[in-house]
Formats: structure tokens, C-alpha cells, sequence
């Protein structure tokens, strides 16, 4: 899958024609979280060895295989060129722009009620169109037959599609101005995204093997089948949460670390700073004061 993605994200790059903003995050941050799971995964099975050096390893005559150095140089790619964060909210912002075009003087909660009416025929229009294709589709066989037993899979691509599509306005509808600050409910969209561009492109991947009729195709086959089952019941999961979560309550938990009211868990164990550090709002609070100190 990781190969398929970056090969399908290179050759729309190379042809050109191709607005590829979307394709390209999407490819770094779901190469990236995979790869890493790939590492830690490495570092738990190798246990203590993974902590050693290639050097002492191979001193001891074990097979040098650096793992330490692996982690530590490859966990700045979820940082470097885009944080997975900052992805994810690129990718959001993205996948709302249309709607924003649309209905964006709806959710603004700066523009006047006269602003709102105006919008209105131009919004009703659109939606008008737009809406109902979200829900009238046809996702079931025969569509994708050439696919053979792949076929299924990109079926559930194509109504999973357009169900991200509706749960994206519903989620407009539901939370207008307030949805930038949704970002676990944005996330989860835009994960379900990822998981859908991961199973088009090993599914594409699999059918041009077997289009060249290559040796291995049989097994890019069965391996497609068996990343496309598990990637289902992930995007599965990720819909249930969008509107079943905990997100209020950790996020007030959250609010309250910040604010202080947590501090009793934190006697006994050994800070990251020195005892006397400013933490939390309190630290944020004081950053103005220091700068306009600095500055008289």
C-alpha cells in the first residue's frame, strides 16, 4: 500500500495536468504514520538489542542492524515538511474549500443577517445539485467488475466517498463557525480520506500488475484483498466516531490540566523543568509580560 501510494502520487506529479495538493499531503502523512508504526514495531521485537548501536552490536556478533538509530532519525518526519498535525488541518481546509465558497457567509459569524439572505439563492442552487448526488450513486456490482475480485473494494470506495462528502456538510451544518475548533471530528475525515486514497491506489496498483502480467501479480492480489479488508473496517470505526466520541469530555480535561486542577497527580514524579517554571496558561499568561518588560 505505502508503495502503491507514493508510486500513484509520483506519476500524477510526472504527467502533470493534476492538481495534486491533496494527493501529495496525503501520501507523506499516511507513508509517514505507517512507517513509523513499522519502526516501533521493529524496536519491539528486536527488545533490548534495538536499543544498541550497529557498533556494539556487531562487536558482540549479532547481525548490526541500527534500530535506535532508525527511531531517532526517522520520528522527525512526522515533524519535518509538514507535522501531522499541520497536515491534517491542511487537508480539512481543503476538503471544506467548496463549501466555504458556497455557504461560507452562513457559518461567518462576522457577517450581517443582510449578508445571510443574499447568500441564500446561490446557496439553495447549489445544494440542490450537489446534495442529492451525494446519496444517489451507484456503489453495488456490476460497477468496477474489471477489477475482478477487487472490485468489491472499490465499491465501498465510491460510497464511502460520497458518505465522507455528506458527514463533511453535516458536520458544517452542525457546528458552523465552530467547526475549525472540531479538530478531532476534522481529523477523522480527513483519516477516512487517507484510507480511501490508500485502498484506490493498491487497488490500481494490483490491476496494472496483472494488466503487465507480472510473476508477482497473484500475490499483489491476495495482499490488496487482505490491506483493503483491514482498511475497511478502520474507516468503519473512524464514521461511528465522527458522531460517537469523547471529544467534549477530554477536551474539558484538558482545559483543566492547563488550568491547574491536576497538579495533585503531579507530586512525587520529576518534572521535565525546574520546580519553579511557569506551566500551562500560567507560562502563556507570563510570555506577554516578559516581552513588554523586555522592551520598556
Amino acid at each position: 500500500a505505502m508503495e502503491a501510494i507514493a508510486a500513484l502520487a509520483t506519476e500524477m506529479a510526472d504527467r502533470g495536468g493534476y492538481d495534486i495538493r491533496l494527493e501529495a499531503a496525503a501520501a507523506k502523512e499516511w507513508n509517514t504514520d505507517r512507517t513509523w508504526e513499522i519502526v516501533d514495531d521493529t524496536m519491539q521485537i528486536r527488545g533490548g538489542r534495538g536499543y544498541e548501536t550497529e557498533k556494539s552490536l556487531k562487536e558482540r556478533g549479532e547481525q548490526p542492524i541500527g534500530v535506535e538509530c532508525i527511531m531517532r532519525d526517522y520520528r522527525i518526519n512526522k515533524i519535518f515538511e509538514g507535522s501531522s498535525e499541520i497536515m491534517h488541518l491542511f487537508m480539512a481546509r481543503e476538503m471544506v474549500d467548496k463549501h466555504l465558497q458556497v455557504a461560507g457567509a452562513m457559518i461567518d459569524p462576522d457577517k450581517p443577517m443582510s449578508a445571510k439572505l443574499a447568500a441564500l439563492p446561490k446557496i439553495g442552487a447549489f445544494y440542490a445539485g450537489w446534495y442529492p448526488t451525494r446519496w444517489l450513486g451507484w456503489g453495488r456490482w456490476p460497477r468496477y467488475s474489471q477489477f475482478g475480485a477487487l472490485a468489491t473494494h472499490l465499491r465501498f470506495v465510491e460510497r464511502s466517498a460520497r458518505k465522507l462528502a455528506r458527514a463533511s456538510f453535516h458536520g458544517m451544518l452542525r457546528y458552523q463557525a465552530r467547526l475549525q475548533n472540531k479538530q478531532a471530528f476534522l481529523f477523522r475525515l480527513v483519516d477516512v480520506a487517507n484510507e480511501l486514497f490508500a485502498m484506490s491506489a493498491t487497488v490500481a496498483r494490483a490491476r496494472a500488475l496483472a494488466g503487465k502480467q507480472r510473476p508477482e501479480a497473484a500475490q499483489a492480489r491476495h495482499l490488496a484483498d487482505l490491506f483493503c479488508r483491514i482498511s475497511r473496517r478502520r474507516v468503519q470505526r473512524l464514521f461511528d466516531a465522527l458522531w460517537d466520541n469523547d471529544d467534549v469530555p477530554l477536551y474539558r480535561a484538558g482545559v483543566d490540566v492547563l488550568d491547574g486542577r491536576h497538579e495533585w497527580l503531579e507530586k512525587g514524579i520529576l518534572g521535565l523543568g525546574t520546580p519553579e517554571a511557569p506551566r500551562g496558561r500560567e507560562a502563556a499568561e507570563a510570555e506577554p509580560k516578559k516581552v513588554a518588560v523586555g522592551v520598556s
